[in-house]
């Protein structure tokens, strides 16, 4: 068959595998969101939005009514939100958000990674002045006329919105999330991610080798199960 066979078969296993992961992190989010608001998305809009967003990645629907369930029950374990921040190879800042049952394993896990690739964990707060946090939605384009949809858009705290890769992305400040939610939802409109991200401020450019290093460590750091998302500021 042949190297073309074996390239293809290793792409869709990766494929397979950053789908199992997204779905497993999408399902740990309807566990908190549930456990914080309760099992009813008409009431609880962070559960709205992460079975939103799992409909955005296909995640089977079977799944979705499973982990809303197993957060219905006292038996399911607890999720701790915290957020490590620290700097890899070349100064380039990493922070990464997890959800974990076990601070001790997690923190000793980050340790591990960071020290491996000659970086270190900064203290809480640390790069809060690298990053901006901000709520970040995608919609369909379809029947959508983005000019009108911005004019409609900014007493809602709409900071930007452009059309990228077939779908109109819709920034908004953090604390303008909510709004921008309830706004879209009233419109009707096909939303198919809606996610509260960590944007640069500026970002460091380096080399090819360079930045396979820091790619080679946020894959590490993603790989880990207590692990929901990954930000850094290189170019």
């Amino acid at each position: 068959m042949g190297r073309a066979f074996e390239f293809r078969k290793a792409r869709k296993f990766k494929r397979w595998d950053k789908m199992s992961k997204a779905f497993t992190r999408l399902g740990k989010e309807i566990v908190i969101a549930v456990k914080e608001g309760g099992p009813n998305p008409e009431s609880n809009a962070r559960l709205r939005t992460a079975i939103q967003n799992a409909k955005g990645v296909n995640m089977p629907k079977d799944r979705v009514e499973a982990a809303i369930k197993r957060a219905s029950s006292k038996e399911e374990k607890d999720y701790d939100e915290i957020v490590y921040e620290g700097y890899g190879p070349y100064g380039i800042a990493i922070l990464v958000e997890t959800a974990t049952d076990n601070i001790n394993r997690t923190v000793a896990n980050m340790r591990v990674y960071f020290s491996r690739a000659g970086g270190a964990l900064g203290k809480t707060g640390s790069l809060d002045f690298i990053f901006t946090r901000k709520g970040i939605f995608k919609v369909a384009t379809e029947g959508v006329d983005i000019e009108e949809l911005e004019l409609e858009l900014i007493d809602f705290g709409a900071d930007d919105i452009y059309e990228h890769e077939g779908e109109i992305i819709i920034e908004t400040a953090f604390t303008d999330f909510g709004a921008m939610q309830k706004a879209l939802e009233e419109k009707g409109l096909n939303v198919i991610t809606a996610e509260l991200q960590r944007i640069p401020n500026t970002r460091t450019e380096l080399s090819d080798e360079q930045a396979e290093e820091i790619e080679n460590l946020i894959e590490k750091i993603e790989e880990d199960d207590d692990v929901q998302a990954v930000y850094h500021n290189m170019q």
